[in-house]
């Protein structure tokens, strides 16, 4: 079966002190091939954690993972990331960093250079290809970022808070890359965002997320990823619907905010 399922997930971390942190509680969802999915929430309410574990970087204390019919164990190609930084290869050139999965994976340059190259032009860095990384701005490494993820032709996309670090305008432009690469590559891709207006725009599944134990609150379908294609996100954010459900999700997760502030008030 293709796709990928997250069944009822929980996750426990056990401290030193002899206490415990529930960051995750019976959290389950199905993606099917190609959905775009935004993940939203306080702070503290497990969603990095439920992306690593997706990613296979942590073992859940209860549930599993199944990707296209098999139970993940850990990383894997078929499951690429981008972090908030990009995590990249300082010292090599914008090429090199794209092409080391498949250089990593025995691959012959004749294999991979031609997919390299196409990937930089459509990220818009083919001009950039031998620059060093240090060279390029922090949105320039972030395209680079992606390219990379790309090269490694995984299955699913996960994003933590890939543009969080940038400014107002790169910011913009990467959202419309992100929504460009999705539909031009058909992958899945899961991206974890504090920005409301991020997670709508780049959203046609948006979970919110509530904290203390981290659990799915509230799912949304949305048109507005499948109307940014191609278009000014502006102009998408002018929408109706978008003012609407971005007032509606501010408020939720400002009242789960609220009651995080009261806890710690009554623990103190």
């Amino acid at each position: 079966m293709s796709g990928l399922a997250i069944d009822k997930i929980s996750m426990r971390f056990d401290l030193a002190n002899g206490t415990s942190v529930q960051a995750l509680k019976d959290v389950s969802l199905f993606l099917e091939e190609g959905e775009l999915m935004s993940v939203l929430g306080p702070s503290g309410c497990g969603k990095t954690t439920l992306l690593n574990i997706v990613a296979g970087f942590l073992a859940p204390t209860e549930g599993k993972i199944v990707m296209n019919g098999h139970t993940v164990t850990g990383p894997d190609a078929e499951r690429g990331m981008v972090f908030q930084q990009g995590a990249l290869f300082e010292w090599m050139s914008v090429r090199e960093n794209v092409s080391f999965g498949p250089r990593m994976a025995g691959q012959r340059e004749k294999k991979w250079a031609e997919n390299v190259d196409h990937l930089l032009d459509v990220v818009g860095l083919h001009d950039f290809k031998e620059k060093a990384v240090y060279e390029l701005s922090g949105g320039m490494q972030q395209r680079v970022a992606l390219a990379r993820c790309l090269a490694n032709d995984p299955d699913v996309i996960l994003m933590d808070e890939p543009l969080g670090a940038l400014d107002a305008l790169t910011r913009e432009k990467m959202q419309s890359l992100v929504l460009k690469l999705w539909k031009e590559t058909g992958k899945t891709i899961i991206l974890i965002t504090h920005s409301v207006e991020e997670a709508l725009l780049l959203g046609e599944r948006l979970l919110v997320m509530a904290p203390r134990p981290g659990r799915i609150h509230r799912e949304y379908r949305l048109p507005f990823a499948d109307l940014g294609v191609g278009e000014d996100l502006r102009e998408v954010k002018k929408h109706p619907e978008f003012g609407q459900r971005r007032d509606e999700i501010l408020g939720m997760i400002w009242d789960m905010e609220e009651e995080i502030m009261g806890r710690t008030e009554d623990a103190q």
